[in-house]
């Protein structure tokens, strides 16, 4: 026998529902809301030992980017980031110097999140995403949530239709904050602060640092410029007129073969920096010049003399330079550079320039002995000159053979070789970023450099004849 539902049964029902106390007419189910949420921190103060030596990192790493301040500008590339960042280490010396001055043990820190800032957050899986209890399959997510990716790392970020717009990742090695790519995948601007203290702002690309970046560290010096698959390759220099360029010559620029060519001094101008650095079709004038004055204890530029004249009477500042050799005394050699060079009051300072191959470092007796030679011929220039020489070697040299020769790195400027599309990662006065430059009224190819900084350092070099 059939059973049909009536119109007093549905009455029934809905009487009951009514009055019964557990009825959702009555009490309603609540919406899933939260309160603020109050976050309370115990912090334990470091020992004085260990805020000391935090304080002393932190001033390590702002006096390494008043480094880069002096010889960039506003108009570099990535110059505003740092500028944010050295804010940033501002703010936390203070802090540590506050820090110490304290005398309490450990200490107690709050913070209110408003409820209308603590959305329910969201976990994200494969085929959809969990939130409030519930599994929403193939839903695009939007708003906050957690996800986990390939290596198992916890992911939490902002999405917007299902595209991650910012993500926090936490690792062993530091904290991550930026972009990341659909498989959550470090992609795109972020920064990671490493725990051993560097922190590296810039672009990525498969958790790889790779385009333009920079990072700072209490342990080595600043690196700005581009990274390649994690690895930092340098910073390319804007060519700008706002820049200051120079050129050495020797007797190369006046004799090819048989041929002997002469230097127009009026028509000397920068037209090409090499192939590596174009510059749009700009030229530059020529604002410094080193001439080669000796080589060894037998070897001299017979141009020297009258070159040293020209550049002057055109307004160029000049500097002579001697090409050193492993087969004599550093003594004879200082010597022998003294006797023939032209060093006056206002010249810039001598260089010494120190190329030697594997096979003649190693047949002295090594790096030791080839920085013990160095030191000798510098002092005996400088104490006979009153002018601190600069030392010429290419950037591999520095990284190969300098090692143990700080004392040197720390006292003398240093001019870089290095002929690539990257600016040296040293310090330096200047850098020679070309031997196949062009200046009108020279024949041929011409080495280019340019001096590390702008118009108020090389005032500065100008005068003191050091650059700091």
């Amino acid at each position: 026998m059939k059973y049909r539902t009536t119109i007093a049964d549905i009455c029934l029902v809905v009487l009951l529902g009514a009055i019964l106390p557990s009825s959702p007419l009555i009490h309603p189910k609540k919406s899933m809301r939260m309160g603020d949420k109050v976050l309370v921190s115990l912090h334990h103060r470091p020992s004085d030992d260990s805020l000391h030596h935090a304080i002393q990192l932190t001033k390590d790493e702002i006096e390494e980017m008043h480094y880069y301040f002096r010889v960039h500008s506003a108009t570099d590339e990535g110059y505003n980031q740092i500028a944010s960042y050295h804010a940033e280490l501002q703010q936390r010396l203070r802090y540590l110097q506050a820090l110490l001055q304290t005398d309490s043990t450990s200490y107690l820190t709050y913070d209110t999140i408003p409820a209308q800032q603590r959305p329910l957050v969201a976990v994200k899986v494969s085929g959809g995403y969990w939130k409030a209890g519930q599994f929403h399959v193939k839903r695009p997510l939007q708003g906050k949530g957690v996800a986990q990716d390939r290596k198992g790392r916890v992911v939490r970020g902002i999405w917007d239709y299902d595209t991650i717009v910012v993500a926090w990742r936490t690792d062993s090695l530091g904290v991550y904050y930026g972009q990341m790519d659909y498989a959550l995948n470090v992609s795109g601007q972020g920064i990671f602060k490493a725990y051993d203290g560097n922190h590296y702002e810039g672009h990525w690309q498969n958790d790889l640092r790779q385009g333009f970046g920079f990072e700072s560290s209490p342990h080595h010096q600043l690196r700005v410029g581009e990274w390649k698959n994690g690895r930092f390759l340098g910073e390319r220099l804007k060519y700008t007129t706002e820049r200051i360029y120079g050129i050495d010559i020797s007797r190369h620029q006046h004799e090819k073969g048989r041929k002997r060519f002469s230097i127009s001094w009026k028509r000397l101008r920068i037209l090409s920096l090499g192939k590596n650095h174009p510059t749009g079709g700009q030229s530059f004038p020529v604002s410094f010049m080193y001439i080669k004055a000796t080589q060894s204890t037998t070897i001299q530029n017979r141009y020297f003399r009258q070159d040293y004249l020209q550049a002057k009477k055109q307004g160029i500042h000049v500097g002579a330079y001697h090409f050193f050799s492993l087969s004599t005394t550093p003594q004879a050699q200082a010597d022998y550079f003294l006797k023939y060079a032209s060093i006056a009051k206002t010249d810039f300072p001598p260089v010494l320039d120190v190329e030697p191959t594997e096979a003649q470092i190693a047949g002295i007796g090594g790096d030791d002995e080839l920085m013990r030679r160095i030191r000798v011929w510098m002092e005996i220039v400088e104490k006979r000159t009153g002018k601190r020489p600069v030392l010429y070697v290419n950037q591999m040299f520095i990284f190969n053979h300098m090692k143990n020769a700080t004392d040197i790195k720390k006292k003398y400027n240093v001019w870089i070789a290095r002929y690539g599309a990257y600016k040296p990662d040293v310090k330096l006065a200047y850098w020679q970023l070309s031997s196949t430059g062009r200046v009108e009224g020279i024949t041929g190819d011409v080495d280019i450099n340019v001096f590390n900084g702008y118009q108020g350092q090389f005032r500065e070099f100008v005068q003191s004849g050091y650059h700091r």
